[in-house]
């Protein structure tokens, strides 16, 4: 491990917090694959998949408190889904993120892909009259609510991710959430669900700590830049630009298990 490879982190770092911040992910679905092969495609260093998971699970934590920091004046957070959804995503997240130890390489890197080419389906549906409402106007069921998020975090808790990126979807397509209410509320639901994965892929000997500082230290000065940018525009936009860096991602992870 040299200043190259420092680089190197703190630039993948800071590109996946931009992006996490901008489109409300944590910043794993565009972390994963850069982590897990920018390094050695550059030729300063090779990560393994546990690796990757353990890194990205505490450069989540800290990117998604960054963007929950810049939106907590924003009206834009419902508490109620944070409620529900956080409890039960912080459960499942500590499940799969210990079961992870057991897992392959290949193993993991398939279950990203499914996650992947799942969220660019979702993205995909239709979604009518979501208009971007501020406060607890919007209406759920909890019992729903708390069931995917519980499912969501089984599966983000193995690739070390809070799961946003599969989140985000179901909250705009199945629990019928406006745009922006999602992406500031599934910062906050992620947040909580990488809690959950840092404690398992931190008891399992999963973390990298140095790598994961310079992470850190790149989350926390892009995420609220990215939110700043984020806030500013069209939600359609943000929307394409999330299905295009999922399906981007997906593809290059198939190719590689293939």
């Amino acid at each position: 491990m040299d200043l190259a490879f420092d680089v190197t982190l703190f630039l993948i770092g800071f590109v996946g917090a931009f992006i996490s911040g901008m489109v409300g992910i944590g910043g794993s679905v565009i972390n994963y694959p850069m982590l897990l092969y920018i390094p050695s495609l550059v030729g300063v260093a090779s990560l393994t998949a546990h690796e990757v998971s353990g890194i990205g699970a505490i450069q989540v934590f800290f990117a998604t408190m960054g963007g929950v920091w810049a939106y907590r004046k924003s009206g834009f957070l419902n508490k109620s889904l944070i409620l529900y959804m956080g409890s039960s995503i912080l459960i499942g997240s500590m499940i799969g993120s210990y079961s992870s130890n057991f897992m392959t390489e290949k193993g993991m890197n398939i279950v990203y892909g499914i996650l992947a080419l799942i969220a660019v389906i979702l993205m995909f549906i239709p979604k009518k009259g979501l208009d971007d409402v501020r406060g607890d106007q919007v209406t759920f069921s909890r019992w729903w609510a708390s069931f995917l998020a519980f499912c969501i975090g089984g599966v983000a808790g193995i690739l070390g991710a809070g799961g946003a990126f599969i989140l985000v979807p179901v909250m705009l397509v199945l629990l019928k959430i406006p745009t922006r209410m999602t992406i500031a509320t599934s910062l906050a639901v992620t947040f909580i669900s990488s809690i959950g994965a840092t404690i398992g892929k931190i008891t399992t000997g999963q973390v990298l700590f140095f790598p994961a500082v310079i992470l850190i230290v790149a989350s926390l000065l892009a995420s609220p830049l990215g939110v700043m940018v984020g806030q500013k525009i069209n939600t359609k936009i943000l929307q394409w630009l999330l299905v295009l860096l999922i399906l981007a991602t997906a593809i290059k992870i198939w190719i590689g298990i293939i």
